[in-house]
């Protein structure tokens, strides 16, 4: 059974190059985002691993930690953090998971349980783990991406995707195509005027089913 959204994820104990974690505690009472990638020393994946150091003061504005998954080791992880701030231009101070033994990548599915690296294994192997979790600090699942191997991330849409989650869950409140902080929100259709107008004040009428109004505070 796969991992969906409002499961609680897997508290799973791993080992990465700065030291071992239980899931759970390493997620604490923050947001998280988990995000994975087939093989250390690879070209896409070292530029989204850049990408999301330079994000660091974002992540944090945000009470968010942030944390990679990689199915190499340890020691390869930390050789390959030097081509990552080379290349991102930021030091990548979080944590790299080593999962060697693929329980991470299979707890989150995105590896089949009879999964296994041959020797001499491509990134082809395990061209699956490119996956983007966000986390809340519920331990709950709130969004999931998959991308190929040919398609690099965009981790600005990570930050919007994350932003819209920190603003609508528990609010009563959803966001729109294309929406920015900043931006009005929608008033879910299940809510009367009446009781829109009492919750939120003033707003827009769209359509009878779509209206807007400013994000709550």
């Amino acid at each position: 059974m796969g991992l969906r959204i409002n499961d609680t994820v897997p508290d799973l104990n791993v080992e990465t190059d700065q030291g071992s974690y239980s899931l759970h505690e390493f997620i604490g009472d923050s947001w998280a985002i988990l995000f994975s990638h087939p093989k250390d020393f690879t070209p896409v994946c070292t530029t989204e691993f850049g990408a999301v150091a330079q994000l660091a003061d974002e992540w944090e504005k945000r009470g968010t930690k942030v944390i990679g998954v990689s199915v190499d080791g340890v020691e390869d992880h930390k050789k390959w953090k030097g081509d990552i701030e080379k290349v991102g231009g930021a030091p990548a101070t979080f944590p790299i998971i080593a999962d060697t033994g693929l329980e991470v990548s299979k707890a989150f599915d995105m590896l089949p349980a009879e999964a296994y690296l041959p020797d001499g294994r491509t990134p082809a192997d395990s061209a699956t783990v490119r996956s983007v979790f966000i986390i809340g600090p519920d331990k709950k699942l709130k969004l999931s991406m998959t991308y190929p191997m040919t398609v690099g991330r965009n981790f600005a849409e990570v930050l919007r995707a994350l932003d819209g989650l920190q603003t609508t869950i528990g609010k009563g409140v959803a966001t729109p195509a294309n929406w920015n902080v900043g931006d009005d929100v929608i008033i879910p259709a299940t809510v009367s005027d009446a009781d829109a107008k009492a919750k939120f004040g003033e707003f827009t009428t769209v359509l009878p089913y779509l209206r807007t109004t400013k994000a709550p505070k």
